[in-house]
C-alpha cells in the first residue's frame, strides 16, 4: 500500500537542490558576486596547458583566498559550460610578440616577467617567485615570493613599478599565464598606456633574459643553499641574488 503523502505527489521543474548563493566569501571578509568567481575560473582554465576539472579548480579558486567548496564550483561551471570537453572563450585578443630575439636601445624600453616556483625544502613545499627585469639594464626592478600569486598582486607589482619609473610606452613581455592574462591585468596595462606581448605557447626563448635569470637563481642558489623556511629564502633571495644584479648587464643573451 503506497503512503498517503504519494498520493499528492508533484513533480518539479528547473535545477534540483537548494539554490546556490549568489555571492562568495573571501579570507579577507569580502563578499564576492558569483559573476567575479566565473570569470576568476575562466582566468585560471585559460592558461596554457590547463585542463582542470571542477575540483583543482576549487582548490585553485581556495588559494585565491575563496571560502568555496568543489560543489558550488562545480554547479558554476556546469551553468557557463566550463567543465572538461567544453570550449573556453576569453574575453579580448592577446598581442603576440612579433620577434622572438629583443633589441633594446635605452632602459625602460623592453621589460620581462615571469613566476618561477622556488622549493622550500624544510618546508616541503613550493613558494611562487615572481620577478621583473628590465631587458637593456638587466636590472630586477620588482620582485615578491609569495604562497600564492593572484592577479591583484601582480597589478601591485606593475603600480610601483610604474611610480618609480613609468611603464608608459614600455613593451612588456610575459608568457600565457592565468595571472598575465587576466582581464584586470590587461586593463590596468591599457590604461597605464603600457604594450603588453605575450610569447607563443611553449615557446620558452620568447621570454630569453628572464628565463636565463631564473636559471641563474636556481644553479646558484637554490641548489647550493638548503632553504629552511619562507622566511629564509627572501632574505637570501635579497642578500644574495639581486645585488649581484649588477653583474648581469654583461651577459648575452642565450
Amino acid at each position: 500500500m503506497l503512503p498517503r503523502c504519494h498520493y499528492y505527489y508533484r513533480a518539479k521543474t528547473g535545477r534540483k537542490g537548494f539554490a546556490l548563493s549568489s555571492i562568495t566569501l573571501t579570507q579577507s571578509g569580502r563578499l564576492v558576486a558569483n559573476e567575479q568567481v566565473v570569470d576568476d575560473i575562466k582566468t585560471i582554465l585559460s592558461s596554457e596547458f590547463i585542463c582542470y576539472g571542477y575540483r583543482k579548480v576549487a582548490v585553485e579558486l581556495k588559494n585565491q583566498r575563496y571560502f568555496i567548496n568543489h560543489k558550488k564550483v562545480y554547479c558554476l561551471m556546469k551553468e557557463h559550460h566550463l567543465l572538461l570537453g567544453k570550449i573556453i572563450r576569453t574575453s579580448g585578443k592577446r598581442q603576440w610578440v612579433k620577434h622572438r630575439k629583443i633589441t633594446a636601445v635605452k632602459p625602460m624600453e623592453y621589460l620581462c616577467l615571469d613566476i618561477k616556483y622556488l622549493w622550500v625544502a624544510a618546508e616541503k613545499r613550493f613558494y611562487y617567485l615572481l620577478t621583473i627585469i628590465d631587458v637593456y639594464t638587466r636590472k630586477v626592478l620588482e620582485w615578491f615570493l609569495q604562497r600564492s600569486i593572484k592577479n591583484a598582486d601582480v597589478i601591485n607589482l606593475f603600480r610601483k613599478v610604474q611610480r618609480q619609473y613609468g611603464i608608459k610606452g614600455v613593451y612588456i613581455r610575459n608568457d600565457n599565464s592565468s595571472q598575465f592574462f587576466a582581464n584586470d591585468v590587461r586593463q590596468f596595462l591599457r590604461q597605464a598606456e603600457a604594450h603588453q606581448e605575450f610569447t607563443h605557447v611553449a615557446t620558452p626563448k620568447e621570454n630569453s633574459y628572464i628565463e636565463a635569470y631564473h636559471s641563474i637563481l636556481q644553479r646558484e642558489v637554490v641548489e647550493r643553499f638548503e632553504l629552511e623556511s619562507y622566511y629564509d629564502a627572501k632574505i637570501t633571495i635579497a642578500t644574495i641574488v639581486f645585488p649581484a644584479q649588477r653583474l648581469c648587464r654583461r651577459w648575452n643573451q642565450p
